[in-house]
């Protein structure tokens, strides 16, 4: 199999005109190919009169020597990117391994171990997808919090109430496999090619159920409204767990998955010895304007028929303070993500269709431990105090503001041109008052720089939504080369341990960690 790079379509053209291109390129007859295979499409949008979408394509050819003894620019021998499991070690387990979580990173992990056959148990403090959904769509009915089961807990983990973007940085062979998998439980088969994937939060929770259904069906057990509140250990190794305050279970090999919201059970872990650091993060707002302004900046006028716009932004204050864009969501909705009883947090979300009329996205400013201090959970206090002002400001509703009203130090009235679109009871105030001077001036200077990137993008109307405070981990559970934390058994495993950024970088987390357990163990 060959692959060819740079195949470059109008976006007027069809998939149908690949063959055609390709076979130019190499100078052969279209019937010469015999099958192709999409491995990357991007949009190439930088000449908004000459928008193209550029091509990684996989083809099996008749005489593929002789193609490949002409040493065309761009055309190479397919790589093997098949994943494998590692070969199971000897070791025999003793226990069942217990994964804390069913966000990404649980769920990959638990995925991998029970399609080696080892049956590993997930806890998950939060229900089910489907009741979890429910509730969810209560409390933004109703603003009744389920302090176990929210936005930030329960089947699939944050994630769930999310973008379900798919996209990373890293290079990975995990990265396709984790594609792969999602693909097998029902995500749109695009996600294996597209240069920026998601899923979106509708079709997201019919992926995760289909997983869980599949670990169940290889033997592997899920338990839901069961939260972690113990570990007990003998000379510095894990040989127990508590559960729910009440149940104690035999555990040797704990895989703690916890999302960064899990700062009851941080203070637990540290409590009991585990060792976790603080580590930077950032803090800030959402910050929502019309789909077609942001369309029209990306594309031009020639966006009808294209995907929503998305942006990356980012600047450096004159104070050498970062501001950037976080989790940008296109044709989303900001929706309250609190977890923790007389706070408030945002977040932003989108189904798979990116309908909604606005776009949405974090501006966060950066935080480091000497903003907040050294002690390990000193940067989960300063959440809390944002998130506390924001909930009292907003009365237990979002706490909503215009950006001219924000710049002018005066809350806002009314709406004016942009329609505002929230899950989640909101009201007009100044989010001033939630955020200390350097931060609200830091998101000033770079919301006003944006604008000079993206036309409008610091308009007097854009809504601005506060707190996001969940970006990442403000914590990191310090591991080892052996990924395995300073208890023995213990292995500190995605975003909520400092170790992940995203849904596919959480879900790596987990295989690796699956990897190492099955490089040493026989299965159950």
């Amino acid at each position: 199999m060959l692959r060819v790079k740079q195949i470059k379509l109008k976006i007027d053209q069809t998939e149908k005109d690949l063959k055609t291109k390709i076979a130019q390129k190499l100078k052969i007859k279209e019937s010469d190919i015999l099958n192709l295979i999409i491995n990357k499409k991007s949009l190439d949008a930088r000449d908004k009169n000459n928008l193209i979408y550029v091509y990684e394509i996989d083809i099996n050819v008749k005489n593929e020597q002789s193609i490949l003894k002409k040493h065309l620019k761009d055309v190479t021998k397919t790589p093997d990117e098949t994943y494998k499991l590692p070969k199971s070690g000897n070791k025999v387990i003793n226990n069942q391994i217990i994964i804390v979580g069913s966000g990404p990173a649980g769920l990959f992990a638990g995925y991998m171990l029970a399609k080696a056959g080892y049956k590993p148990l997930i806890i998950e403090r939060g229900e089910d997808i489907d009741n979890r959904v429910k509730t969810v769509e209560k409390f933004w009915e109703t603003g009744k919090l389920n302090l176990n089961s929210n936005v930030q807990f329960g089947a699939g983990g944050a994630g769930t109430f999310s973008d379900g973007k798919l996209n990373t940085g890293h290079k990975d062979i995990r990265n396709k496999e984790v594609l792969r998998i999602f693909v097998q439980n029902g995500a749109p088969k695009d996600i294996l090619y597209l240069n920026k994937p998601h899923i979106g939060t509708d079709l997201l929770r019919d992926v995760i159920k289909n997983m869980i259904e599949k670990i169940i069906k290889m033997g592997g057990e899920i338990k839901y409204n069961t939260c972690l509140t113990n570990i007990i250990t003998d000379q510095n190794k894990l040989t127990h767990i508590e559960i729910n305050h009440q149940k104690t279970i035999p555990c040797d090999n704990l895989i703690l998955a916890l999302g960064h919201s899990s700062r009851d059970t941080f203070e637990m872990l540290l409590k009991q010895g585990l060792n976790i650091v603080p580590k930077p993060f950032a803090v800030g707002l959402r910050i929502q304007h019309p789909q077609f302004l942001i369309n029209y900046s990306q594309y031009g006028t020639n966006h009808l028929n294209l995907p929503p716009a998305s942006y990356k932004l980012t600047y450096q204050t004159s104070k050498k303070r970062g501001v950037y864009t976080f989790c940008m969501c296109p044709g989303g909705y900001v929706v309250n993500a609190s977890s923790e009883k007389n706070m408030l947090v945002v977040n932003g979300m989108s189904n798979h269709s990116r309908n909604s009329e606005n776009a949405n996205s974090a501006i966060i400013v950066t935080i480091s431990p000497e903003d907040y201090g050294k002690n390990p959970l000193d940067g989960i206090n300063f959440q809390r105090k944002l998130e506390k002002k924001a909930y009292e400001i907003g009365g237990g509703n979002i706490p909503v503001q215009l950006f001219k009203d924000f710049v002018q130090n005066k809350p806002s009235q009314k709406f004016n041109s942009i329609n505002p679109i929230f899950k989640g009871n909101y009201v007009l105030t100044n989010l001033r008052d939630i955020f200390p001077p350097y931060i609200f001036e830091a998101l000033i200077e770079g919301i006003q720089n944006f604008g000079k990137k993206i036309k409008g993008f610091d308009c007097d109307d854009a809504i601005l939504a506060a707190c996001e405070s969940r970006t990442s981990s403000p914590i990191k559970i310090l591991r080892d080369e052996n990924l395995t934390s300073n208890i023995q058994g213990i292995y500190p495993c995605g975003e909520g341990a400092g170790y992940a950024g995203g849904i596919m970088t959480s879900a790596i987390d987990g295989i690796k960690i699956a990897e190492i357990l099955i490089k040493t163990y026989k299965p159950l």
